[in-house]
């Protein structure tokens, strides 16, 4: 077990296998986001990004909540201060851009529940696999606030516009399980099976070529805000370019026609 760097208890790198494991370890607090929490998720990103043993990355929490939001106790204290709370709400949409542009697969484990800016997080992942007790939700429009890292946007392209908007302005939660059926939740489930469940997946993932998820992933991400002839048009220059660069390619038309398992780059 290690530690994403000096200062950064709050939040814990574990490499489990083939995964990078990002646990935020502030079960006290529900796991809230606080400045050192988000910079503890930058570093452990990044570290995950680099690092060759990781295929895929999880975002966990320690506790039995993924993360309640922003720490409404640091940021209380900051209204005060110029530029302090924006500097904090660009700060937590940055990381969830980074997690949403990460080169490698992000799973979000989520056990307890996300609310607010925990949910946010939930939604830049790549993956959702969730305990059928857990619960997902927005807040903001209960206390007249308003979502800063992707929950008016992100959340629309996962779920539809209409889904969208009863989550927000009704600020409910919704289950595991509705949240499935709507298309965010990949996966649900029985309460104390989260880890080997996600465990299952990463191995699952685990197996293919680090650098051909990381095409896929970039260009889905890329060609879902393109118009579609752009974004097939970026489909076969990235194939055409994957298959000249990578040896990954054709090992895997070679073990395809010997009838054997690849054996990809790490």
């Amino acid at each position: 077990m290690s530690h994403a760097g000096d200062g950064h208890h709050v939040v814990r790198y574990e490499l489990r296998e083939s995964a990078a494991w990002i646990v935020l370890n502030r079960p006290e607090a529900r796991n809230a986001l606080s400045t050192e929490v988000v910079e503890g998720l930058r570093e452990s990103l990044a570290r995950a990004e680099h690092d060759p043993a990781a295929r895929s990355v999880v975002l966990a929490g320690e506790g039995p909540m993924l993360c309640a939001g922003a720490d409404l106790k640091m940021v209380l204290g900051r209204l005060d201060e110029d530029g302090a709370l924006s500097a904090f709400l660009v700060s937590v949409g940055e990381v969830c851009m980074e997690i949403a542009r990460h080169p490698k697969p992000v799973i979000a484990a989520v056990q307890g529940g996300v609310i607010a800016g925990g949910f946010e997080l939930v939604q830049a992942c790549d993956l959702v696999v969730a305990t059928e007790d857990a619960t997902f939700c927005d807040g903001h429009a209960r206390y007249g606030l308003f979502p800063a890292a992707g929950g008016a946007v992100r959340l629309v392209r996962k779920i539809g516009m209409n889904r969208a908007k009863q989550l927000l302005f009704t600020a409910e939660p919704w289950s595991a399980e509705k949240l499935r059926e709507a298309g965010l939740v990949n996966q649900v489930v029985p309460t104390g099976q989260l880890e080997p469940a996600v465990a299952a997946l990463t191995e699952r993932i685990g197996r293919h070529s680090g650098q051909g998820l990381a095409e896929m992933k970039r260009v889905m991400e890329h060609g879902a805000d393109l118009p579609m002839a752009a974004a097939l048009q970026l489909e076969l220059d990235a194939c055409r370019d994957y298959a000249a660069r990578c040896p990954d390619f054709s090992e895997g038309l070679r073990a395809f026609s010997e009838q054997r398992e690849p054996s990809f780059l790490r």
